[in-house]
């Protein structure tokens, strides 16, 4: 933040300070009581000055708050000191406005109120409130003022702002009181009229915070929240990237931290002057390995001496590659989804092109794609290509087997005691109670790397009687029918039948006979 200006006195100011003196001098020379009114005007304006300064104030300690977040080790010290100022500011100030009260209710009785004065010529409330012997307030107020005062002073080091401060807060007793034994407090406040006590309060209030304000905007400077001071400089070379294909162009930024930005750095490689456009290094990378090149920078400080700062970058140059892997196996499925992945060293995903020829290839996210094969027994081509220095560079082709999908195996699904599915492939034993509950079979290949479901069309389940006698009962669906789940039911335990026949649709739309007949053993 850009350092905060100190406040000269206002012209608003002054005319409430010149005021405040004429009508004293007026009041000196007993004047009508008419023109105690104007106090009320002088107050007036002072409350106006007051609350004004206050809000500016409370400004300056959230910038405090802000800053204190932000950076505490930097701001700690101002920060403490700011709370010191606020807290010794609220005390004096509220001592005053306690005065204020009690002073007006000593002329109005209990009720009385501070901005609407009835008794404002009493000339024996002030003096019975501030200089009662033994209860008198004006002593009290007199060693506050004088606390405040060089308490604040220490925490300012203008010259001027101590003068106007020391001014505002003075406690001197004017000459001829000196000579008449009077002390400050007697000088300010015997026969002094309600209202000019009152308003001789609010300026001292009104002191307190263009005081406090004054010393908040010396500490806010000393930070300056928004200078950024740097304490070390450092050469650096920010490459665009330290793998670089070959063929391909090398780009890298070259700075110093923190640069002056009034003055222009001198860029040398080996020990050549570069000339950078924007900071901006490049060249041609014509052969492959590892690389480094070296330089420094040369800048003057502001006292004229000449800065230098070294660097080193590393770099690798590959040849031109890419990857693509099936994420299933080393073939394409006709008909079906197969997820793929694609990657080139060196270059981000957002820079990758992947076409498919023989099919199409969609991508799903960064080097995810889907591809769908055209047609069995013809190779699918995937074709790599990224962007490099404004234009496309092919990075490789990769040939693929189509194949047709293989033939799912049939199965009843069910789940166990806790809750597991359950695949019934035959061949040991099956619980009648849960052949009886389950709805019908499904079949899928599950074979560790794929996992694909076909939907069953039709089946059959052939029984034999007790003569050895075939009975074969057709289902038109993936459901067993009513007069299969009847014969079921009369199954006793160590029966067996038979599902076969099996007709499957699998995602390339075929229907498939499945050629395995699906064995169950009812225990």
């Amino acid at each position: 933040m850009a350092g905060i200006k100190k406040r000269p006195i206002s012209p608003r100011q002054k005319m409430i300070n010149l005021m405040y003196v004429v009508l004293m001098a007026m009041l000196a020379l007993n004047v009508s009581t008419d023109v105690l009114n104007g106090f009320s005007i002088v107050e007036k304006s002072l409350n106006r000055t007051t609350a004004n300064s206050t809000k500016e104030n409370s400004s300056i300690y959230r910038n405090f708050d802000e800053q204190m977040k932000s950076n505490p080790e930097k701001v700690k010290e101002w920060f403490d000191k700011a709370l010191y100022v606020k807290h010794m500011s609220d005390s004096l100030f509220s001592f005053a406005d306690i005065l204020k009260h009690e002073i007006v209710r000593e002329a109005d009785g209990a009720k009385g109120d501070v901005n609407n004065i009835r008794n404002k010529e009493d000339l024996e409330s002030a003096t019975r409130v501030m200089l009662a012997p033994g209860s008198g307030r004006g002593k009290q107020l007199y060693k506050a003022i004088v606390s405040f005062r060089e308490r604040i002073l220490q925490l300012v080091s203008d010259k001027e702002q101590r003068a106007i401060i020391a001014s505002n807060l003075s406690t001197d007793v004017p000459r001829k009181d000196v000579l008449l034994g009077r002390n400050w407090q007697e000088s300010m406040f015997e026969n002094m009229p309600v209202a000019a006590a009152t308003t001789l309060l609010t300026k001292l209030q009104s002191d307190v915070r263009y005081a406090e304000g004054e010393v908040l905007h010396s500490l806010i400077n000393n930070i300056d929240v928004k200078d950024v001071r740097v304490n070390s400089l450092n050469a650096y070379v920010i490459p665009n990237a330290q793998t670089i294909v070959q063929g391909g162009r090398f780009s890298a930024r070259i700075i110093m931290a923190a640069v002056d930005t009034t003055q222009k750095p001198r860029v040398f490689i080996g020990n050549r002057p570069a000339n950078l456009h924007n900071g901006v290094y490049e060249f041609n990378c014509g052969s492959t390995g590892d690389f480094t090149f070296n330089g420094f920078i040369q800048m003057t400080d502001r006292s004229g001496q000449t800065l230098r700062r070294d660097f080193s970058q590393k770099y690798t140059v590959v040849a031109p590659s890419a990857t693509v892997s099936a994420d299933l196996m080393n073939v394409l499925y006709a008909g079906y989804s197969n997820p793929m992945s694609v990657s080139v060293p060196g270059v981000p995903n957002n820079q990758i092109i992947a076409t498919m020829s023989g099919g199409t290839l969609t991508p799903t996210g960064p080097g995810k794609y889907i591809a769908h094969p055209a047609k069995v027994g013809e190779d699918a081509v995937i074709t790599i290509s990224s962007k490099m220095n404004g234009g496309m560079q092919k990075m490789g082709e990769f040939k693929f087997r189509v194949r047709r999908l293989p033939d799912p195996t049939a199965y009843i699904a069910y789940n166990d005691a806790q809750g597991n599915p359950i695949h019934y492939v035959g061949g040991r034993g099956f619980s009648k109670s849960t052949l009886v509950s389950v709805d019908g079979i499904g079949a899928a290949i599950d074979d560790g790397l794929l996992n694909i479901p076909f939907r069953v069309v039709s089946f059959e389940t052939v029984f034999f009687d007790n003569m050895g006698n075939a009975i074969p009962e057709v289902s038109n669906s993936d459901k067993f029918t009513s007069r299969q789940k009847s014969i079921f039911n009369r199954l006793t335990r160590g029966r067996r039948f038979y599902i076969s026949r099996i007709q499957a649709v699998g995602p390339d739309g075929t229907t498939r006979s499945l050629p395995q007949s699906l064995e169950v053993i009812v225990n």
